[in-house]
């Protein structure tokens, strides 16, 4: 999963951005309203982390940008503004959830999480598909009950495939979900992953559709 982080702090900014990498999220991050907007334009992204008092155009700016083109990303709010009224005006401006700085780094990933699983359409908390298990929160694999060994690359590829059963992702989709814009992406990143997930899970668990990408199937 590909995350967008707006933060104009340097030192917040850094620590929020480790956390999210060292929990296997693709981050990138942007420091000010203008960059947000070049970047959120330029997307796609699973979850917005938006700092609202941001330079160059605050975070609610950006947020009403963002809503104006009809783009529905999850919108987390994590601000040092914690006046009900400030609340009300990120909700209302199409944010999904608000958090106030200064916050528990396990809260931040939790609320992560419930709006990750709320876009994919689920209210459950496991992702559950053909005997395979993930549990988001614990970073804990299954097969048919049994614990499953998945490297972090390995995870980012599976978890949006077995979210949405039988859709398509095309190569650069998938690399989305795997990469920021600072890590080096080799030519043939995806099939080595999706070539160790099928000596993990089946040679047909994941198939691939020639000229377009690869499926979990429905069935």
């Amino acid at each position: 999963m590909r995350i967008l982080l707006i933060e104009d702090d340097p030192m917040i900014g850094k620590a929020v951005l480790d956390v999210l990498r060292s929990d296997h999220y693709a981050c990138d991050w942007v420091r000010d309203g203008v960059a947000a907007e070049a970047a959120l334009v330029a997307g796609p992204y699973d979850l917005v982390l938006l700092d609202l008092g941001l330079p160059k155009a605050d975070g609610l700016t950006v947020l009403r940008s963002l809503r104006a083109r009809r783009d529905t990303v999850p919108v987390l709010i994590a601000t040092a503004r914690d006046a009900v009224g400030d609340r009300v005006a990120g909700l209302d401006a199409g944010a999904d959830d608000y958090i106030v700085k200064p916050y528990d780094t396990d809260e931040l990933l939790a609320r992560v999480r419930a709006l990750l699983r709320r876009s994919a359409g689920r209210g459950e908390p496991v992702i559950s598909h053909k005997g395979v298990e993930l549990h988001p929160a614990t970073r804990e694999a299954r097969l048919h009950g049994e614990p499953l060994s998945l490297s972090p690359r390995e995870w980012a590829l599976l978890e949006p495939m077995l979210q949405r059963p039988g859709a398509v992702f095309s190569r650069a989709q998938l690399e989305q979900k795997l990469y920021g814009w600072k890590d080096e992406v080799s030519s043939n990143a995806v099939e080595v992953y999706v070539h160790g997930l099928r000596k993990k899970l089946g040679a047909d668990f994941i198939r691939t559709v020639r000229g377009l990408g690869y499926v979990v199937p429905r069935e």
